[in-house]
Formats: structure tokens, C-alpha cells, sequence
């Protein structure tokens, strides 16, 4: 029995050293594969890195390059910026001398270069600068031929207003277009109001906002095409009907509000009203941008003026030209 259980030990002694054996080299060949694996892993992994470190570099290439390109292109737009604002300099200028030129013309006190007309025979014809009317220079001649002394210029009096007077210096300290200041508010209730106040009221408050936003064109309709216009809706009007008075007018003139591509046919009344109500607002956008070079009082007249052509408008009186 001992030697039975000694040669049985053995045998379990061998067969369990075999089976570390096979268990050994088996974890030798995973170790190897593990590391053949690893390794493969490895030259991945640098392949990666180098792919990213070449991506990376032509990124911020790109980057460089579109920031080189924007700022060229911001250089450009800023030199063109420049320009654009010294050409506005420019205009602005020549608009505040013709403006000074135009609103220092009055009834009382002419400006002889805008009416050449008022010029005497001897200074008239040697004066330089533009052409005057063939039918003006005849009558001239005619008259001084016959030694007729031209009619007196028509003078009015008038009479500054002390509340009106000091509520438009009070918004002239201060110039804004906010309708709730007396000086406007005023000016849209008895004036403004009144002569944009249509037989069509939608369209009419259309009208009154495209004014104050100084978003409204006015176009003259060529006389040749007026028999063909096709008028898309009805409430634009047409040639022969105004769309703010809804009344049968001969429209010569159209407008459209803002970009919305609609054009409503007008009649020389409502276009007369219009303009005088834009005139008012451009004169006072001027004064607002510091164009007009002016005595307070000088403005305040000019002031009245347009709110008397707003006046006259609305009561119908509009030159025969419109």
C-alpha cells in the first residue's frame, strides 16, 4: 500500500508539472501576442499623433491665412470707409451752401443769386455763370429799352410769435424728432396731421410713418406709359385714379412706402401735400445734424414758411407744374 501510494504521488507529481508546463508556455504565447499587439497599438497610436500634429499645423496655416486675408480686407473697407465719409463731407458742405443759399431767399429779402432776374440791365449782362430764360432776357431788354421801372418786390409784415418763437428755441437747444416735445407735438396737431389726413386713412397712416422715417420715393409717371400701366390691387390707384383720395384724378406721380415694391398712384393734391410735409421734415433733419449755419430767428421763419405751404396744401393750393 505504500509503495502504491508513493508510486500514485509521483505520478500526480508529473502530470501537474506537465500541466504548469502547458500552462507556462501558454501564457508565455499570450504574453507574446500581447506584446505584438501592444506594439502594433504603439506605431498606431504615433501614426495618430503625427496625422494630428500635420492637421494641426495646416489648421492654424489656414487660420493665419484667412486672418492675413481679413485683415487686408478690413484695410481695404476702412480706406473706402475714408473715402466715403470725406465724399459725404463734401456733400454735406455743398448741400449747407445751397441750403443757405436757398432758405436766405425770401419774399422780403431775395437772394439775387438764385433770381438773376432781380439783377439790374448793366449788371445782368455781363454776368457770368449759368444761362438765364431767352423769354427773361427779352423782357429785361424790353424794359430797359423802354425805360419801365420794374414792379416793387411784394413785402408782408410780420410778427414773431412769443409762445411758437420760444418753444422752438427751447427744441433747438435740444433738437430731436420725439413728437412728444411741445415744439413738434404742435406742429403734428395743427399742421402734419391735418395735411397727411386722407380720404384713405390705412393708407394714409402708411404714409405719415414712411415720412418720418424718411423711407417714402416719389417718381414721376412717364406720360407715354400712363395708358398701359396695369395696376396690381385696386386700393394702389392708377393713372386715372388717386389711391389716397380714392377719387377719378389724373395721377402723374407714384410713391412707394419703405422697399415693399408697391407703388400707389397720387394726385397732384395729395402729391403737393406730401412733398410740403417732407420739406418740413428734411429742413428740421437738418437742424438736427447741425447743417444749418443760421440766426435762431433766421430758422424760426423758415420754420413758418413750411408750415404755411403745409397750411396751403391741405386747403388745396399746389403750384400747376405737379
Amino acid at each position: 500500500n505504500v509503495s502504491r501510494l508513493r508510486s500514485s504521488s509521483v505520478e500526480i507529481r508529473e502530470k501537474g508539472s506537465e500541466f504548469l508546463k502547458d500552462e507556462l508556455h501558454k501564457a508565455q504565447k499570450e504574453l507574446k501576442l500581447k506584446d505584438k499587439e501592444c506594439e502594433r497599438l504603439s506605431k498606431v497610436r504615433e501614426q495618430l499623433e503625427q496625422e494630428l500634429e500635420e492637421l494641426t499645423a495646416s489648421l492654424f496655416e489656414e487660420a493665419h491665412k484667412m486672418v492675413r486675408e481679413a485683415n487686408t480686407k478690413q484695410a481695404a473697407a476702412e480706406k473706402q470707409l475714408r473715402e466715403a465719409r470725406g465724399k459725404i463731407d463734401m456733400l454735406q458742405a455743398e448741400v449747407t451752401a445751397l441750403k443757405t443759399l436757398v432758405i436766405t431767399s425770401t419774399p422780403s429779402s431775395p437772394n439775387r443769386e438764385l433770381h438773376p432776374q432781380l439783377q439790374s440791365p448793366s449788371k445782368t449782362v455781363f454776368r457770368k455763370g449759368h444761362g438765364r430764360n431767352k423769354s427773361t432776357s427779352s423782357a429785361m431788354v424790353s424794359a430797359a429799352s423802354h425805360n419801365v421801372p420794374p414792379e416793387p418786390v411784394s413785402r408782408e409784415c410780420r410778427e414773431v410769435d412769443s409762445i411758437l418763437f420760444a418753444e422752438f428755441q427751447a427744441w433747438k437747444e435740444c433738437p430731436t424728432l420725439d413728437k412728444s416735445c411741445s415744439f413738434l407735438d404742435r406742429i403734428y396737431r395743427e399742421d402734419v396731421g391735418p395735411c397727411l389726413d386722407f380720404t384713405k386713412q390705412e393708407l394714409s397712416e402708411l404714409v405719415r410713418v414712411a415720412v418720418e422715417q424718411n423711407t417714402l420715393t416719389i417718381e414721376p409717371v412717364a406720360s407715354q406709359t400712363l395708358p398701359v400701366v396695369k395696376v396690381a390691387a385696386e386700393e394702389c390707384g392708377g393713372p386715372k385714379k388717386c389711391a389716397l383720395s380714392g377719387l377719378p384724378r389724373t395721377c402723374k406721380h407714384r410713391i412707394m412706402l419703405g422697399d415693399s415694391g408697391n407703388y400707389y398712384y397720387i394726385s397732384p393734391s395729395c402729391r403737393a401735400r406730401i412733398t410740403a410735409v417732407c420739406n418740413f421734415f428734411t429742413y428740421i433733419r437738418y437742424i438736427q445734424q447741425g447743417l444749418v449755419r443760421q440766426d435762431v430767428e433766421l430758422m424760426y421763419w423758415e420754420v413758418m414758411r413750411l408750415r404755411r405751404e403745409m397750411s396751403l396744401a391741405k386747403l388745396g393750393f399746389y403750384p400747376c407744374e405737379m
